[in-house]
């Protein structure tokens, strides 16, 4: 779970220091004051995408950090750093981490549900990949795709092989005209990053060369030198061991701490002497920089692209020059890809109408409590394991959601009849379904309550206020039925410091939690009975928190008895 999140000069956040305690913790604000912007922050890092236009105008870097504490009770700390220039470095316990392995650690401890996710229902493409995240098959949801991804291969170096005289002709000279120019270059993986760090050396060799002579004499060449000096020191800690053998560590290290020394010395007279200030060779290195960039602009953006670009040509080549053998050989290869592939598609199939229907229930109920007692839902899962040309990398299928939200309705695409806070509701029902169940995982939710309100908003606050007692759960939201039902409340908001705006986070209770809950209810103008309504609206929220652990203590106790009369 999220302990502690701390932010620095991140759009409208100047700097800002948050704690977090586990269960419900509701987030609310004016609209713009910058509560997405901590959803972005928490985002980044676990892996999202880094932006410049992130950056708070006139900062040169910003910095999202934050403590994480996993199941078994460790803490993980993470970094990211975003520079004003767009570039991104990320830390997982002060050592440096790639965005995957930021991805990878993020998906054990956080689920975000951002803004108007639920706008992918209305997609049915989406909807098997909602399936598929309920039902917990990835490992046979990548085979299938990564089959499929080889049969696409083979299908398409048979297809080359097919084409007709003249169509083969021109597209080897097309291939060709690109092979010239690439090998030509001849690109090597890395190159450009190295020439780059070696046109930075030779731009500035006086300044090295100077730079690393002065260093030499200071350490090792001219009277009173660095080294020269350590031999006073030492003498002078060696009459201090005598005395007192706190210092006889110390003098362990001297000729270790001699030897770096002298290393370093060395390093710096060899160095300014292997500088090469010739300007033809700093010229060589722009030209070659120069030719590496055009490839990157025509085939990039990165030179893995230009290289990976490079073998597509060659092997597309290589099949248009193939001979009837090699097409004979394709035609078995694609044959066989096809079986592969169609196999396991149709093994994915099962599982899906299988994990359907039990969605389809799970869901029923989920909608039960939030104020859809009526909905009828159905996953229709249609197969065209004979279709090549509906194959995808998700399968042989097309997997739609239907709903009839009310009784005496047929059933009908989700997409064409449900209304935003119908959506709203579907949609947190089918990621809480869908999250994994390890105590303390964070899930975030971004304006859930969009679309709904009254009982429905209500309803959708039980099940975040349910979710608390097994997760952590974080809830932007405007909704006063929402924000009461949180254990923690805080409050975001914006102002002008010395021209500029700063948003910051507060928490509330009291009091303060009673006037902020008052005004989501009435808006700014709060009397006396909006107020009451404020405080009932927090005391049922504790009620129903006592009774909670007081069932759950009771259910304890009775358990402990029955251990001790089955002893």
């Amino acid at each position: 779970m999220l302990r502690f999140l701390a932010i620095r000069h991140l759009a409208v956040i100047d700097h800002l220091e948050v704690e977090f305690v586990p269960g419900l913790t509701v987030l609310t604000g004016e609209t713009g004051a910058g509560k997405s912007m901590l959803v972005e922050a928490i985002d980044l890092l676990v892996g999202g995408r880094a932006s410049a236009d992130l950056v708070r105008t006139g900062e040169e870097t910003a910095t999202i950090q934050a403590i994480f504490e996993r199941e078994d009770g460790r803490e993980v700390i993470v970094r990211r750093e975003i520079s004003s220039q767009g570039r991104s470095r990320a830390f997982i316990d002060d050592a440096l981490a790639t965005s995957a392995a930021l991805r990878q650690m993020g998906a054990s401890l956080v689920d975000l549900h951002g803004q108007h996710e639920h706008q992918t229902l209305l997609n049915p493409q989406e909807h098997a990949g909602l399936v598929d995240a309920y039902a917990g098959h990835a490992a046979l949801v990548s085979e299938v795709a990564r089959l499929f991804a080889e049969w696409r291969a083979a299908a398409g170096a048979l297809e080359r092989t097919r084409l007709s005289e003249r169509e083969k002709a021109a597209r080897i000279e097309t291939v060709t005209f690109h092979l010239v120019e690439l090998d030509r270059v001849a690109p090597v993986v890395g190159e450009d990053h190295r020439l780059a760090a070696e046109r930075q050396v030779l731009a500035n060799v006086d300044r090295l060369e100077r730079l690393s002579t002065d260093a030499y004499a200071a350490l090792y060449d001219k009277e009173g030198s660095a080294l020269e000096s350590l031999t006073l020191v030492w003498k002078r800690v060696a009459d201090l061991a005598d005395i007192d053998p706190r210092f006889a560590p110390y003098l362990d290290q001297r000729d270790e701490v001699k030897a770096r020394l002298e290393d370093l010395a060395f390093m710096l007279r060899s160095y300014s002497g292997d500088l090469d200030a010739s300007p033809e060779r700093l010229q060589l290195t722009e030209d070659r920089l120069a030719a590496l960039e055009r490839l990157k602009k025509k085939y990039g953006p990165a030179l893995d692209d230009v290289i990976a670009a490079r073998q597509a040509f060659h092997d597309e080549r290589a099949a248009l020059e193939a001979n009837d053998e090699r097409a004979a050989v394709l035609e078995r290869e694609a044959a066989s890809g096809a079986d592969r592939f169609r196999q396991r598609a149709l093994e994915l199939s099962a599982a899906r109408r299988a994990a359907g229907q039990r969605l389809s229930g799970a869901l029923e109920a989920a909608l039960g409590q939030l104020a859809m007692p009526d909905a009828r839902v159905e996953v229709r899962v249609s197969t065209s394991p004979d279709d090549p040309e509906s194959w995808t990398a998700l399968g042989v299928d097309a997997v739609e959601f239907f709903l009839s939200p009310n009784p005496g309705e047929d059933l009908r695409p989700l997409a064409r009849i449900a209304s935003g806070g119908e959506l709203s509701r579907i949609m947190l029902a089918l990621k809480t379904l869908a999250t994994p169940d390890v105590a303390g995982r964070t899930l975030i939710f971004d304006e859930v309550d969009a679309g709904i309100g009254g009982a429905a908003a209500d309803a959708v606050g039980a099940r975040l206020q349910q979710l608390g007692t097994r997760f952590q759960v974080l809830c932007i939201t405007h909704l006063p039925q929402i924000a009461a039902r949180g254990i923690s409340h805080l409050h975001i908001a914006k102002q002008v410091k010395d021209g500029r705006t700063i948003t910051a986070v507060s928490q509330l209770d009291g009091q303060d939690r009673e006037v902020e809950i008052a005004r989501m209810i009435a808006g700014q103008d709060v009397s006396a009975p909006i107020l009451a309504s404020a405080r009932d609206m927090l005391a049922a929220r504790r009620f129903i928190e006592d009774k909670a652990k007081g069932e759950s203590e009771s259910a304890q106790t009775t358990k402990a008895k029955g251990k001790r009369r089955g002893a």
